[in-house]
Parts: structure tokens; C-alpha cells; sequence
């Protein structure tokens, strides 16, 4: 992974700082640039020209990624002397200013012992993760949760709220963590600390125009224009590699990546011998259409079984995202031909509109455009007075449109929540809900979606989106796939300019009526094939619940995790035998899901044994 920690206000020695960066390279054997002050210390840890540290007169200065001045002069400037100490020379006007200079993958840190400030940034994607906690008058933080551990002053204690949200999400969604006391910066924010105290700001927000009146012509222009942009500048000299799954996303790199490189990219691909899995078919055609090199791997029972411990160590917090395992094979095959640095796709479905639950979302929104009146004194007292309904197809589906439509935005996002689907109190022991609140997940969402000055539907969802699916799901499934590989990872659909380019479009380019997508795929129609436009989305979902039927492997390590998990007081005994026993043999897609989750905190338990 690499990455940055560090911590001011308290004296510590060289050691702890190692000490501390000992995890952030345990994968991929980044250089250490450590530097210590009076009351602080900063470590980077990185691959050549992913780290840079500045330190002079009191002030530390350190940056992790790939960070970009846009002012042409800075950039000058940061080529001459270093990009850290140029940021140093900004910090004299302010910490809001300096942020909202740098552009691109970047995790910053400001160590000021003069003035007793600190600083804390972290990219507009939320691309780099950056914890931290307050600890006194000390403030510790680190790319990874694992780094603060390592400071004395900052131990492992669990948050039942964390835990709690994690088997409702599959993930610990920001700024929370699984631990008390720690919090993770979200995206375009930065943490100012001042003699002992801290404030968040936000220096960078997603700003949607929604009434452009550019021509479709000129848009498709400057779309291709800042695609070849960004994949070659995240190309930066390494030797590269794309995931192709087929979809339009990786399709796209992956042709763009061949057409600005002028020769056959390298993608890669994981296919799943299970039927209704295998999208492995529309990767060729995307790799036949572009003349790439495509290697292929087919990930098996056996393979899953073996990568779970793996995949859950390498996470700082507890994970569910099952496609994990695949991305981690995917980048592991590139690693074995030598690549450096591979190329995700991911983003493209949070600004463009590729998600099938903006098109469902849409067609409930067109029932709150009717009359209250109409709904109230009409509409649904015929519906669900009508005698007999319960067996007419018709209304049964007219009952249930009516109350999905009726719960408000963001929950109704959750109406098939798996956890509330089963109801917290089935799935955890009284004792662990005393100290967790089941409604803070749609809290957390309401707050996150209220951020958004966004007027469309549409944009709200993906301004939602580009936190809670992209910056806490999608990109640690990646990056930490390929940490785990050792290869480093780009996203050129999350470059600046892209970002800045879709926030242009009009809602009805993204979302036109119930067509996901439409300006995106209408641009790059004739330079993707048509299959590949007009295919279902599908990406590398891997089929741990049908595997798990009759593969005896993962039928034991399953049955272990969760018998350990029972002695944890966290799940219900009585829940986790009639998931295992009943429900998993009615519906293994469905329920494997939460077999997947349960299992994987386990393992992350397992993993984290000071937790």
C-alpha cells in the first residue's frame, strides 16, 4: 500500500516513527523517509516518486501519491525544488488556500512546531485514506488504522458502532472506523489542529452545473480529450496493466490506455467456472476490438478459500466486499508479468450515472409528482382497501411500488438492506446493541446525502455515492487488492479534469429517463462495441454462496469462522445456525452474502488479534 503517519504534539524517538511505518509496507517494500521534530514526526512510505518530505525550521512537510499544482508557476516552482517544499512555501497563506492548490492522488501533512498547527489533507476522491486521533493534546495519525495502533497513545479499543455498521454496509463507512476515538477524513476535506484542538473544513466540494447548454458535439470532444489526458498522465512512466471486465468502464480504459500508448495494452481479466458468474466473453470482444493483450485467470473454490486470510489482514477495518478476492487475483497475474501499475475503471458509474438503482430511484421519484391529494384520498386507499388484493399480481405490485416510493430519500436506498432484512435483533446479542444505535447507518446516509447542494435527484445520489460506494467500498476493494498483489493502482476516470467534466453535464445526460449513462455511452459510441454498450452490468461478483454448497474447503473455513465468532458475544448463536442451516439452503446467492460478511469480520478478527 505505502503510505503516511505520523503525529504532533509529543516528544518520541526516531523508533517510534519505524515503528509505526512497519505496516505500511508489508506488501510492497516502500522506501522509508522519515523525518522527526521537537514534538512531531512524519514517516512516507512509498514507491521512487510517490513520497516527498520537507523539513526546515519547525516545519515539517510531507505528501504520499501523486499530487498536482495546476498553477503553472507552482508547477515550475515544484519542479526545481520538490513538490513538499513548494507546499511549504504556500503554508504562509493558510491552510484552506494550500489545500485547494493541490490537485490529483494525494495525502498531505502540515507539522508547524513554531505555531503549534498541523494540517491534514487528504484528494477530492477520497482516493488515499488518512485516520487520525486526538489523544490528549497529541494528534496521531496514518494511512492505515494499523500505524496509530503502533503509538502508545492510541490502542485498540473496538466501537460497537462500527461493528454494527459494518454488517449493515459491508463496510465501516466514514468518518467512523471499528475503533473508538479514530476518524478518517472524507473526501476534499482537511483537519486543522491548533495547540491541542482540531476543526474539519471542506476545501473541495462536488460542484454540479445542471443546466449546461453545451452541444453534444463539443461535450463528446472534450470528453475523449480528457480521457486520453488522464490515462496518460496516470501512466507516468510506469509499466501498466488494466482490469477488463467487459463493462463500459474497464472497456474504455483499456482502448483508451492502447490508443494513447500506440501499442497492445496489457488487461487482465478473472473468470469464474459458475453459471450466470462468467462475464469473461465480453472482455475478449472488448480486447479483440482494441487488440490488447488479455490474460486471463479462472478463479476457483480453491483459490477463495486460500486468499480469505490474506484478503482480510490486509484491511485496517473489516471488509465484505467479496469481489476483493478476484481484483486480488486479477492483480496479482499482472504482478507476474511485471506490471507496475494497474488501471481500475471505477468511478465512472458515480459521475456518469451507470448505477441501476438511479433509474429504480427515478421511477419512485415520479410518484411523489403526484397531487398529495391524489395519492392520499385516491390512489392509495383503492390500493390497499381493494378486498382481496392481497392475491391480484397487479396490486400487489402497485402495494409495494407505493410503499418504497413513500419512504423518504436516502433510506429508501436501504429497503432491501440485507441486515433489515433479517432485523438487528435476530442478528445480534443484547448485549452488543446496548452500546450500538441501529439507526445510525440511515443517520449516517441522511447526513452524507444532506451535504449535497445538488438540485437533481440524479446528482444527489451520485454526489451520495462518491463517498459511500466509491470512496469506502469500491477503492479500498481495489487498493487493497493490489497492496496485497504488490502493484501500485490508478483510476483515470477520477483524474481532476474528468471529475470537473461530468459535474458539467445536465442530469438528463446522465440519467434520460430510465437510460443509465446515455451521454457517456452515446460519446463513446463507435469507439466501444456495441455489445459492450448495450450489456447488463455484471463486474466480478464472485459465487461464494453457490460454491459454498459443495465445495468442502470453504464449507469448513465458513463453519470455523462463525463457530469463533459466536464466543464473541457479537452474533447470535441461534441466528448464525439457522443461516447456516435454513436460510443458506433456500437461497445460497442471497445468503451467502451474509455468510461472506460474517466470516470476513471473523477473519479480520483473527487477523487484528490485539483488537
Amino acid at each position: 500500500m505505502s503510505g503516511i503517519c505520523g503525529w504532533i504534539g509529543l516528544a518520541g524517538a526516531p523508533e517510534l516513527l519505524e515503528r509505526m511505518a512497519a505496516p505500511l509496507s508489508r506488501f510492497d517494500q516502500g522506501t522509508l523517509h522519515a523525518r522527526s521534530g521537537q514534538r512531531s514526526g512524519v514517516a512516507v512510505v512509498a514507491q521512487d516518486g510517490s513520497a516527498d518530505v520537507c523539513q526546515r525550521d519547525g516545519l515539517l512537510v510531507a505528501l504520499w501519491g501523486q499530487p498536482r499544482l495546476a498553477d503553472p508557476a507552482l508547477a515550475a516552482q515544484a519542479a526545481g525544488q520538490g513538490m513538499a517544499a513548494t507546499v511549504a512555501t504556500l503554508w504562509a497563506q493558510g491552510a484552506q488556500r494550500t489545500c485547494e492548490q493541490i490537485h490529483g492522488c494525494f495525502t498531505l501533512a502540515i507539522l508547524d512546531e513554531r505555531s503549534g498547527e498541523a494540517v491534514l489533507a487528504t484528494d477530492r476522491m477520497g482516493i488515499q485514506p488518512l485516520t487520525w486521533q486526538l489523544a490528549g493534546e497529541t494528534l496521531v495519525f496514518g494511512s492505515s488504522a494499523d500505524a496509530l495502533l503502533r503509538h502508545p497513545l492510541t490502542p485498540a479499543v473496538l466501537d460497537h458502532q462500527g461493528l454494527y455498521n459494518y454488517v449493515y454496509f459491508h463496510m465501516v463507512p466514514s468518518p467512523a472506523t471499528v475503533y473508538q476515538g479514530q476518524q478518517r477524513l472524507l473526501p476534499g476535506r482537511y483537519l486543522h489542529y491548533r495547540q491541542g484542538r482540531v476543526e474539519e473544513h471542506t476545501y473541495w466540494r462536488m460542484q454540479f452545473e445542471e443546466n449546461g447548454k453545451r452541444s453534444f458535439g463539443e461535450l463528446k470532444e472534450e470528453f475523449l480529450s480528457v480521457l486520453r489526458h488522464s490515462v496518460r498522465e496516470a501512466a507516468d512512466g510506469r509499466k501498466v496493466g488494466a482490469f477488463l471486465s467487459g463493462g463500459t468502464d474497464s472497456s474504455t480504459i483499456a482502448g483508451i490506455l492502447t490508443e494513447v500508448g500506440g501499442v497492445a495494452a496489457d488487461t487482465y481479466s478473472i473468470g469464474f467456472e459458475a453459471q450466470g458468474y462468467d462475464e469473461m466473453e465480453y472482455a475478449r470482444i472488448a480486447s479483440r476490438h482494441f487488440g490488447t493483450r488479455h490474460h486471463e485467470y479462472y478463479v476457483t473454490p480453491d483459490d477463495v478459500a486460500n486468499a480469505i486470510p490474506q484478503v482480510a489482514a490486509v484491511f485496517d477495518q473489516p471488509f465484505g466486499n467479496a469481489s476483493a478476492v478476484p481484483a486480488f487475483y486479477c492483480a496479482r497475474m499482472a504482478k507476474a508479468d511485471g506490471v507496475q501499475r494497474m488501471f481500475g475503471g471505477d468511478g465512472g458509474d458515480e459521475l456518469f450515472g451507470g448505477n441501476e438503482r438511479y433509474a429504480k430511484q427515478h421511477v419512485f421519484e415520479l410518484y411523489e409528482r403526484v397531487p398529495r391529494l391524489v395519492r392520499k384520498a385516491l390512489l392509495e386507499p383503492a390500493v390497499f382497501n381493494f378486498p382481496g388484493g392481497e392475491r391480484v399480481r397487479l396490486l400487489r405490485k402497485a402495494r409495494s411500488y407505493i410503499e418504497q416510493a413513500s419512504v423518504g430519500m436516502p433510506a429508501r436506498l436501504e429497503t432491501y438492506n440485507l441486515l433489515g432484512r433479517y432485523g438487528p435483533q435476530q442478528v445480534f446479542t443484547d448485549e452488543f446493541l446496548a452500546a450500538a444505535d441501529i439507526g445510525n447507518p440511515i443517520a449516517t446516509l441522511e447526513r452524507n446525502y444532506g451535504r449535497s447542494e445538488a438540485r437533481s435527484l440524479i446528482n444527489r445520489m451520485l454526489a451520495l455515492d462518491l463517498q459511500i460506494t466509491l470512496a469506502d467500498n469500491d477503492l479500498p476493494k481495489v487498493m487493497k487488492a493490489c497492496e496485497l498483489a504488490g502493484v501500485e493502482v490508478a483510476f483515470p476516470f477520477l483524474h481532476d479534469a474528468v471529475v470537473a467534466f461530468s459535474a458539467g453535464l445536465t442530469p438528463q445526460q446522465k440519467l434520460n429517463g430510465t437510460q443509465l449513462r446515455w451521454f457517456f455511452k452515446e460519446a463513446l459510441r463507435g469507439f466501444l462495441p456495441d455489445a459492450i454498450i448495450t450489456k447488463q452490468k455484471h463486474g466480478f461478483g464472485l459465487p461464494f454462496g453457490v460454491w459454498l454448497q459443495q465445495h468442502q474447503a470453504l464449507q469448513q473455513l465458513a463453519a470455523d469462522s462463525l463457530s469463533d465468532l459466536k464466543a464473541r458475544k457479537v452474533i447470535r448463536g441461534a441466528f448464525i445456525e439457522q443461516l447456516v442451516g435454513t436460510h443458506l439452503k433456500e437461497h445460497a446467492g442471497y445468503h451467502g452474502t451474509m455468510v461472506w460478511v460474517l466470516m470476513m469480520l471473523e477473519q479480520w478478527f483473527r487477523a487484528h488479534r490485539n483488537a
